[in-house]
């Protein structure tokens, strides 16, 4: 039988419902925890809190070290679980997924309705995230997500719904697994993978979403805060109002990385405009293009990237495929 290490982290599935008030709340005690009973047909189960907060408190040093942990005990197990809140699973997931070099499943779950709700989700994921980490196949895919059946890539995946149970979906990809009843049935792979070790997170990037009539003046202001780098949401394929463009210029000079990516939630930023703020003009002027990466994800991979290449190489890291 394998060892499997669930390590939790807060968020809506380890809190409870207020039946008075409808509130969710947070707990003393996880209520998932104890439930050996539930996992003694796959797996045997060690469980440790490593936090007790809700996702949107997580930053990126929690995330590095959380890493950090997942890598010193790996050896100790077959797979490792994180449990964690929905809101920024996907940043965290994605994170794990650049830092970690690991053959071994580590996979990320959540609920979006917490223990106590009726149709609560909260143990079936996880009961579910057990089973995939068991699976011969879920080796060497990097991290995954395993929700409401599915099986997603980190690096694709998303919360697309604010309540909705079916919310992390991997557009245009789609899920590379299923769990049915009986089977975990892979049928997508990852094609390649290039993990960054690094050992602390000390940059300060920005992350901006471009809309119509945008200016200077935001970024501008964000220069002031002296980042350390900026991704920016750009229109459609990749475009962004003229008005911006001094502000980008001067941030250029200072040698700042400015990273593309497109507030649209599918496809990829490309070159292809040549009118005045159009992708051809701001990739000849230096921002950095991205290969499908959402703005959050885009601002995790920056934060990684400058902890250990200059910026005259960031252009490739962000170019390749993964």
């Amino acid at each position: 039988m394998k060892n499997i290490l669930i390590i939790h982290t807060g968020g809506t599935i380890s809190m409870l419902e207020n039946k008075d008030t409808g509130e969710i709340q947070t707990t003393n005690k996880h209520p998932l925890t104890d439930l050996s009973y539930h996992f003694k047909k796959y797996a045997s189960i060690d469980e440790e809190m490593e936090f007790s907060l809700p996702s949107p408190q997580i930053t990126p040093r929690h995330m590095l070290e959380l890493a950090k942990k997942i890598s010193t005990i790996s050896d100790k197990y077959d797979g490792i679980i994180v449990t964690h809140g929905t809101d920024t699973l996907e940043e965290t997931a994605y994170f794990l997924d650049l830092v970690l070099n690991l053959e071994k499943p580590v996979i990320l779950t959540g609920a979006m309705r917490s223990s106590n709700e009726i149709g609560s989700d909260a143990l079936y994921n996880l009961i579910s995230s057990v089973r995939v980490a068991i699976h011969e196949q879920s080796a060497s895919k990097g991290v995954l997500v395993v929700m409401n059946d599915e099986i997603h890539a980190a690096r694709n995946v998303t919360k697309t719904s604010t309540s909705n149970v079916a919310t992390f979906q991997s557009p245009p990809f789609g899920p590379i697994g299923i769990i049915t009843k009986e089977s975990v049935i892979f049928h997508h792979t990852i094609i390649s993978r290039i993990s960054y070790p690094i050992q602390e997170i000390s940059k300060n990037v920005f992350l901006l979403k471009a809309y119509a009539g945008m200016d200077e003046q935001i970024i501008d202001a964000i220069h002031m805060g002296k980042p350390d780098g900026l991704v920016i949401e750009g229109l459609g394929q990749g475009n962004l109002p003229k008005n911006t463009l001094p502000a980008l210029k001067r941030i250029l000079k200072n040698d700042i990385p400015i990273i593309l990516v497109s507030r649209c939630y599918q496809g990829v930023v490309q070159p292809t405009y040549a009118y005045e703020g159009g992708g051809k003009q701001l990739k000849e002027m230096g921002l950095i293009f991205t290969n499908g990466l959402t703005g959050p994800k885009a601002r995790i991979k920056l934060l990684i990237a400058l902890e250990s290449n200059t910026v005259g190489s960031l252009r490739e890291i962000f170019e390749e495929e993964v």
